[in-house]
């Protein structure tokens, strides 16, 4: 049976995800390297783009902290939060958040990468609420079922 339009979009949707979009994605994709444009790319075809409101701030502090212009970065955080759905820090965020930082903690200890922010746990903890795919290149959420990494081809 040859494949139609509507059995194509049908397939995509069924194999489109839950992207939680991590500050290193949007970093990456408002400097437009070819990372940015694999975000933009993996963004398009999710089935939805959730953005924890922690990212928000560690987007900000880079920015001022770069000396960014405010207005510049105020503009960054509007479009973070029309391009996606902000996810906000519950008790039950709040207790996964505590099990992902020491689970991040050791495998960082193990492998030799400096320690996990929370801000890395929280990003862990709305994925796992959200059965979503972390899409980032943070080496801390390398190799977990959880991560979409950043590889342009």
């Amino acid at each position: 049976m040859a494949p139609t339009e509507a059995n194509c979009a049908a397939s995509a949707r069924e194999t489109a995800v839950k992207i939680i979009a991590d500050a290193y994605a949007w970093i990456e994709l408002f400097a437009g390297t070819r990372k940015g444009e694999f975000v933009k790319s993996k963004m398009e075809e999710a089935e939805s783009v959730i953005t924890p409101d922690t990212v928000l701030a560690e987007v900000a502090r880079k920015y001022i902290r770069e000396g960014v212009k405010e207005e510049t970065t105020r503009q960054r955080l509007s479009t973070i939060l029309e391009a996606s759905e902000p996810a906000y820090v519950d008790d039950w965020i709040a207790l996964e958040s505590a099990k992902a930082y020491l689970q991040l903690a050791r495998r960082a200890k193990d492998t030799g990468l400096g320690k996990p922010s929370l801000f890395d746990a929280l990003v862990l903890a709305i994925a796992r609420k959200n059965d979503g795919k972390i899409l980032t290149g943070d080496e801390h959420f390398e190799g977990l079922t959880e991560t979409m990494w950043i590889s342009p081809s």
